[in-house]
């Protein structure tokens, strides 16, 4: 959809089309995109479960949901309206990373993986999936897998800081140190604000 203009004439005229036809579905979708650009997430949450109510296929409404869901902190709700936008749409690989996200957040590190994983079997090019997979593995405790990951990460989005950031940490672990701090190096080089406590441990590594 095109952004409108006049976001306030656009939503006034998704409303006169719904009192024409309240139960035109895409009407109701447009409408809650409209109100979520302007911030508001109650009723853009409204609008997008009556678009649900009077469509079949309104997958989308349920990965915009979720987002309100994210926004309001109830991550619960996030991968339940994910799950149901892949159940309508089960090729959608960004609800399948959307609940990996909202697992990893809650600490359900094998649930966030096994979604993750299918995101990246269904669009292997999603960055954001790809981090949050190899924060994933980490907290496994598998730092190859973990490596692997941020690597194919970085082959994508070779400027991605927090990417480099995370491959230093792993390095570090792993005892590679000077993996460790070439990665760090370049995620400072790129503007991410490493910790300072990281740094602090790194420092007894670098060459004189």
């Amino acid at each position: 959809m095109k952004e409108p203009k006049d976001i306030e004439t656009f939503v006034s005229e998704q409303k006169q089309m719904l009192e024409e036809n309240p139960e035109c579905a895409s009407a109701q979708y447009n409408l809650g995109i409209a109100l979520l650009q302007e911030g508001k997430l109650d009723e853009a949450r409204i609008a997008f479960e009556q678009s649900i109510v009077d469509g079949s296929r309104m997958f989308e409404a349920f990965v915009n949901l979720g987002y309100i869901y994210f926004k309001k902190g109830d991550l619960e709700k996030v991968v339940k309206a994910n799950q149901r936008a892949v159940e309508i749409e089960p090729r959608y690989a960004r609800g399948y990373a959307n609940m990996g996200f909202a697992y990893l957040q809650m600490g359900k590190t094998d649930e966030a993986i096994e979604v993750l994983e299918k995101a990246l079997e269904l669009n292997p090019r999603i960055v954001q999936a790809m981090c949050n997979l190899a924060n994933a593995y980490l907290q496994k405790g598998d730092l190859e897998k973990s490596i692997e990951m941020n690597k194919k990460m970085l082959k994508i989005a070779p400027h991605f800081s927090l990417g480099h950031n995370n491959l230093a940490y792993v390095y570090y672990l792993k005892g590679d140190y000077q993996k460790a701090i070439e990665h760090c190096d370049k995620a400072l080089t790129l503007g991410f604000e490493v910790h300072p406590e990281f740094l602090k441990q790194l420092e007894p590594y670098r060459k004189k």
